[in-house]
């Protein structure tokens, strides 16, 4: 990997010249990484999952399922914070230290300070507020739509599909906000002792700086992430550890080591 396109910021170097490659190389990575460790990435994943599943039964139960679509399509938004103990995983591999349950869960502490959590708490309120949005965009689409709001063939209605397009582009518009901000921000409070506002001044840099690679990154992501969700949640139990690895791969690439 070549070093010769940095620019210092704030004691860490960012590189200016990633390419497709290096996505490509840090996919393989995150490959390598799962089938390496697969108990690992199942069981973050797990959680995941059955979260998805309890609130898909929540919601059914309750009748609500003007929330249901919300809920799901904001479980992107929270997949960084997820993927903690996996930049963990990939860090110990990487290193060569032993792997142990006790140090992978602990990655939640970061580097002994309560940085990623400050992360978590934000990415948490983001989640929230992007729900109620949400709710908010389908109760002016929906208003006139009477019982048939609560059921999920209002899809298909002309109020339905503009309700998905404007809600669509609200939320991608705040998911590429977060993704810019945690792309390498998290896995850099796991693996250095710096604050998080450091950390995601460095995220947004990389993202500017490298804006194709970065963005094509963030399309692919929502993609696999969107389409896992499909079959009941199922397909998370792969694709989020994948690309939890991916991504530890991708910062080291786009933050060589202090």
């Amino acid at each position: 990997m070549s070093n010769d396109t940095i620019a210092p910021l704030t004691g860490t170097q960012v590189r200016e010249d990633l390419r497709l490659a290096d996505l490509r190389a840090a996919l393989g990575a995150g490959v390598r990484d799962f089938l390496a460790y697969p108990l690992y990435g199942l069981f973050f994943s797990a959680i995941y999952v059955v979260a998805g599943l309890g609130l898909l039964y929540a919601v059914a139960r309750l009748g609500q399922t003007g929330w249901l679509i919300p809920a799901i399509a904001g479980f992107p938004i929270v997949a960084p914070f997820a993927a903690v103990g996996l930049y963990e995983v990939s860090r110990r591999r990487e290193k060569g230290q032993e792997m142990r349950w006790g140090p992978v869960l602990g990655a939640l502490r970061g580097r002994g300070d309560d940085q990623i959590m400050l992360m978590g708490a934000f990415i948490f309120v983001l989640f929230t507020f992007w729900v109620i949005l949400a709710h908010g965009i389908s109760l002016i689409f929906l208003a006139s739509a009477g019982p048939t709001a609560h059921s999920l063939a209002i899809l298909a209605t002309t109020s339905g599909i503009a309700m998905l397009v404007v809600g669509g582009a609200v939320g991608g518009m705040l998911a590429l906000i977060l993704f810019a901000m945690t792309v390498t921000s998290l896995p850099m409070l796991v693996d250095r002792k710096v604050d998080a506002i450091t950390a995601i001044i460095a995220s947004l840099k990389v993202v500017r700086r490298n804006a194709a690679v970065m963005l094509a990154y963030a399309t692919l992501v929502a993609i696999a992430l969107l389409l896992a969700l499909l079959p009941l949640f199922l397909g998370l139990l792969v694709v989020l550890p994948v690309l939890g690895h991916a991504t530890w791969h991708l910062y080291r690439r786009a933050i060589p080591p202090a």
